[in-house]
C-alpha cells in the first residue's frame, strides 16, 4: 500500500514537473565552487535576501557535474514559477535572481561548458579558501561519508596521482561516465585554482565571474556579502544572520604534511592575485 502510494506520488510529481516547467525561471547565477570553501555558507546568507531565490529543493542540483542526461525542463523545474518573481518584482521594484550552489561544477571538466551552452548569460560566484585546510577539509569529510577508505590523510595524497589517474579524460570521452575518483579523492587537484579558474574565463569573461576570498568572508562576512550583491545588480536591503555551514571537527594536521603542501601549492596561490586584486588571505 505504502509502495503504491509513493509511486502515485511520484507520478503526480513527475506531471507537475513536466507541465510547470515552462514557468519556471532559471537561475541567472551559479556559485560553482570550490568544495569546502565556505560555499554552502554563503548560499545560505543570500538565500534569505528577499530577492534571491533557491532551488525548491535545496541550496544545489548539481545537473551540470551529475544529472547532465536529463532534460533543461527537469532543472528549470527546480527553481521558483515566474508568477512568484513577477509578484516580488511588483513588491519590491527590482527583478528576483534565482540560483543555485553546486560546488563541483567548477571542478568537473564538462561542467563549465555545458553552463556556457544553456546559461550563456548566467553569472558565477567562486569561493577559495586555503588549499592546504581545503585538501584536510575534504579528506575529512569523505571519510565521514564514507568514500575514503584510507585512514591516513598522506596516503590519501600518495595514492591521488594514481587514483585520479585519466579519470578527467574519461569523463570528457564518455559524458554518461561517473567518477568516483574525481568526484571524491581530489584533495590536490581541486585546490589548484587558477588551473579551474582559467577555464571558466576562456568561456565566460572576468566580467561574469566573482573570485572571493573564503578567509576574507568568514572574517568580516558583511564587505564581501554587499560585493557580492553589487555583483549581482541588487540592493543590500537588510543585512542576513552569518553562520558557518557544514563544518567538520578534525585532528590537527602534521606540521610536516602543512610545510609540504604550502610549498606545493605556492605558485598556484600566485596566480590567484589577479582574480583576488590582492594576496590570498592565507599567504598574508
Amino acid at each position: 500500500m505504502k509502495a503504491t502510494l509513493l509511486r502515485s506520488v511520484h507520478a503526480v510529481s513527475h506531471t507537475t514537473v513536466r507541465l510547470t516547467g515552462a514557468a519556471r525561471l532559471l537561475p541567472s547565477f551559479l556559485i560553482v565552487g570550490a568544495q569546502r570553501c565556505g560555499t554552502a555558507s554563503l548560499a545560505r546568507a543570500l538565500a534569505r535576501h528577499p530577492l534571491i531565490l533557491p532551488p525548491a529543493s535545496g541550496l544545489g542540483v548539481h545537473y551540470f557535474d551529475a544529472a547532465y542526461h536529463r532534460s533543461l525542463s527537469w532543472y528549470r523545474a527546480h527553481f521558483p514559477l515566474k508568477a512568484t518573481a513577477v509578484a516580488l518584482a511588483r513588491r519590491y521594484g527590482r527583478r528576483p535572481q534565482a540560483f543555485e550552489c553546486s560546488p563541483c561544477y567548477l571542478f568537473h571538466p564538462l561542467a563549465p561548458a555545458r553552463i556556457a551552452w544553456n546559461l550563456p548569460e548566467v553569472k558565477l560566484i567562486v569561493m577559495v579558501r586555503d588549499p592546504v585546510e581545503r585538501a584536510y577539509s575534504a579528506y575529512a569529510h569523505e571519510r565521514a561519508l564514507g568514500y575514503e577508505p584510507e585512514p591516513s590523510f598522506e596516503r590519501a595524497l600518495e595514492l591521488e596521482p594514481e587514483r585520479l589517474a585519466g579519470e578527467a579524460e574519461r569523463l570528457c570521452a564518455d559524458p554518461y561516465y561517473v567518477s568516483h575518483a574525481h568526484r571524491h579523492h581530489a584533495y590536490l587537484a581541486r585546490g589548484r585554482y587558477a588551473e579551474q579558474l582559467s577555464r571558466l574565463e576562456m568561456l565566460f569573461g572576468r566580467r561574469k565571474i566573482l573570485v572571493l576570498d573564503a578567509g576574507d568572508y568568514f572574517r568580516e562576512p558583511e564587505p564581501v556579502y554587499r560585493r557580492v550583491l553589487e555583483f549581482l545588480g541588487l540592493p543590500v536591503m537588510a543585512v542576513p544572520r552569518f553562520e558557518v555551514v557544514g563544518a567538520r571537527p578534525r585532528p590537527a594536521m602534521p606540521e610536516s604534511v602543512r610545510h609540504r603542501l604550502r610549498e606545493y601549492f605556492a605558485p598556484w596561490d600566485a596566480m590567484l592575485v589577479p582574480w583576488l586584486g590582492a594576496e590570498p588571505s592565507w599567504r598574508r
